[in-house]
């Protein structure tokens, strides 16, 4: 009895710390954009409401946040992204209370979710449910699709991905290992690039910051081209790649994470390599792909019990935490997927 007056007042949100968005973004994401407060309000999800109330438990921190805020985020209310819940109550039909779930909610302690058919019900826990933010969640499929779908990768293929450390690139480049290619990574530091090599079992790896000559790099880890890159970086990067492609390559555009925040893209000069060596450059959604979830989880979850994938994670404890974090991912201050933890229950 006393546990269920406990649920039912978490459901009423009396006191819900969260995560603003304060000040307009224009450039690059600052914590001054971002604040944190504790407010009191009603979150309660009647019956047939077709809404659902949650606890948060874990936050996602992703390049992507960045243009949710930009474009979804209302000032002086919480920032939305992906995350992991406990659903305290239910007016929709496909949940029930105690279900776990993960999706689209606020960077809040407490958020009603009044679209829940966008989110996924949680059916395995014998993994670290913080992996639904990343690794079984929405990065998780991103990899898998992008790689598996839309780069058409054979086995033998060199693959080049970029951010390779982040939450996508270290997947990307594990399942290329899987399928038998030759793999090279980029990132932003000595210990990243220790990780592709040791940890991920990447080919090799470079810190790109560290290279004067992006070109000469590019040649020296693949001397006769790229067969696929997972482009998640966008600019310099990309320009760079383009004379270095294989006949009939493929550039899958994940991400544009460089451009971000810039308040001037930067432009691309090499692109006439797509004409003259007939290189495929497609841009995805991971939300087109969804529907490819069950397939995903039945490959990836033997794959990470038999520990033939490997994760990392980087851990920011308590939402007072969560802008410092989210901003630390444009500088590539995390190493591995950077998560916030709002409970552990």
């Amino acid at each position: 009895m006393e546990k269920e007056k406990k649920i039912n007042a978490s459901v009423e949100a009396t006191s819900n710390k969260q995560v603003i968005y304060r000040e307009p973004v224009r450039g690059s994401l600052k914590e001054t954009h971002l604040g944190v407060r504790t407010s009191s309000e009603r979150l309660k999800a009647d019956e047939d409401s077709g809404a659902i109330a949650v606890k948060n438990l874990y936050l996602a921190c992703d390049p992507y946040n960045l243009n949710l805020i930009k474009f979804s985020a209302q000032l002086g209310s919480p920032i939305p992204g992906y995350g992991v819940a406990r659903v305290l109550e239910s007016g929709h039909p496909n949940f029930k209370k105690g279900d776990l779930v993960w999706g689209m909610t606020g960077w809040e302690e407490y958020s009603l979710i009044t679209a829940p058919e966008s989110c996924f019900k949680i059916e395995h826990t014998d993994v670290p449910l913080s992996y639904y933010t990343g690794l079984l969640g929405m990065p998780g499929v991103t990899a898998y699709a992008g790689f598996f779908e839309v780069s058409s990768p054979k086995k033998g293929e060199t693959v080049f991905i970029s951010a390779a450390a982040g939450a996508v690139g270290q997947l990307v480049g594990q399942f290329a290992k899987l399928l038998g290619c030759y793999v090279v990574g980029s990132a932003g530091s000595k210990e990243k690039v220790d990780l592709l090599k040791n940890k991920f079992g990447f080919d090799d790896a470079f810190n790109y910051k560290e290279e004067q000559d992006l070109d000469a790099v590019l040649k020296r880890c693949f001397p006769e081209g790229i067969d696929v890159y997972f482009d998640n970086v966008g600019g310099k990067m990309l320009d760079a790649v383009l004379p270095n492609m294989k006949l009939r390559g493929r550039i899958t555009v994940c991400g544009m994470i460089s451009q971000y925040s810039l308040e001037q893209p930067e432009g691309v000069h090499n692109l006439m390599n797509l004409l003259l060596k007939r290189v495929r450059m497609e841009g995805f959604v991971v939300s087109d792909h969804y529907h490819l979830y069950p397939k995903f989880l039945e490959m990836v979850l033997p794959l990470i019990r038999e520990g033939k994938i490997v994760y990392m994670e980087d851990i920011a404890e308590g939402l007072k935490n969560g802008p410092a974090a989210l901003v630390g991912v444009f500088s590539g201050r995390n190493v591995g997927k950077q998560v916030v933890v709002v409970s552990r229950e």
